[in-house]
Formats: structure tokens, sequence, C-alpha cells
């Protein structure tokens, strides 16, 4: 009685447990590769803007908004006053331009989302790659056809590993391109 029991132990019970965990893994891991890295991830954010409108219609350069990208680290998210550059005069009346010039007259931050992140535990640095001539779609996605932003790509060490790698071919509109770095401490400092 005792070896029926533990042979059906042996020859069914544990492989049907281990397939379950292996395959509750498996669809975990695929499903949810998207949240983790990050891609389609679209939130509200307080005032309805179109990147669709000011930089693919009107053509306005990413460096417009987003101020220092050549020049620090981080990449800027623009402030009520950039905005109101043009929009002290430009479609004052619109809903969304409202909003803008309220928080423009009482000196408050726009309470933007953010998009795009790298992980915490990682450096990177905007200016090096944009100084190197990398166009914002290469990472960002096609921003200037988008009328709400949405991470397009994955900001995984993968993605970043794979353009230091093979920049001639995530990046062949740059003649002259060299690989980037690989060691580890370049990012994980």
């Amino acid at each position: 009685m005792k070896r029926t029991v533990l042979d059906y132990a042996l020859k069914i019970r544990l492989p049907l447990t281990l397939f379950v965990i292996v395959a509750s893994f498996i669809l975990t891991f695929y499903i949810s590769r998207a949240e983790r890295d990050g891609i389609g991830y679209a939130p509200v954010q307080p005032i309805l803007f179109s990147h669709k409108l000011h930089a693919g219609q009107m053509a306005i350069d990413c460096k417009y908004c987003h101020i220092g990208v050549e020049k620090v680290r981080h990449a800027t998210i623009p402030s009520a006053n950039v905005c109101m550059n043009c929009h002290t005069l430009a479609r004052k009346d619109r809903p969304e331009i409202i909003k803008l010039t309220q928080y423009y007259e009482t000196n408050k931050p726009i309470p933007w989302k953010r998009i795009h992140k790298v992980t915490e535990y990682a450096y990177f640095n905007h200016s090096v790659h944009v100084n190197k001539g990398i166009d914002c779609v290469s990472c960002h996605g096609d921003v200037k056809e988008m009328e709400v932003v949405a991470q397009a790509k994955g900001f995984t060490m993968t993605a970043c590993l794979d353009c230091h790698r093979q920049p001639h071919e995530n990046l062949p509109y740059l003649k002259e391109v060299k690989n980037g770095p690989e060691n580890c401490s370049a990012c994980h400092r």
C-alpha cells in the first residue's frame, strides 16, 4: 500500500506539480512583459497635449520643449512658461490652454506623469546620446505621430545592450557610429 502511494506521488503528482509551476511561471513572464517593460504605458496627463500636432504637423523640435537634452543628463519635462511662449497668443480660448494658463498664472508646476523612465539603479545620460546624433525616435518611438504619448520601446538592459552592440543595425541613419560601452560600470554606478 505504501509503495502504491509513493509510486503515485512520484509518477503523477510530482510531474503534474512541476508542470503547473513551470507553466505558471512562463505564462506570467510573457503576459506581464509589456507591464515590466513599460511598453504601451500612456498615463492620463493633467493637460491634454498632442505631440502629433506640435512635433508632427507644426514640426517643433523636441529640444525646444525638452530643454537641455544636449547639455545635461536628464531630459526636462516642459514647464508652463515654455508652453506659454506660444500660448500667450495662440489658441488662448481652448479649454486645455485655459488650464495651462492657470498653472502659469499661479506659478504651479504642471503635474505631468512621467512616461519614459530608466530604472533607478542604471545610469543614463541623454546628452551623450543626443550629441552622438542619436535621434529621439530611436528610443522614444515616433512621438510626432502620437496623439497621446505612450512608451513604444522597452527601456531594459537587453534593449540598451542590443543597441550598444549593434549600433549600425539599430541606428542606420548614423554613418559613423561606434559600439557603445558594454562594461557593467558604464551603466551601474
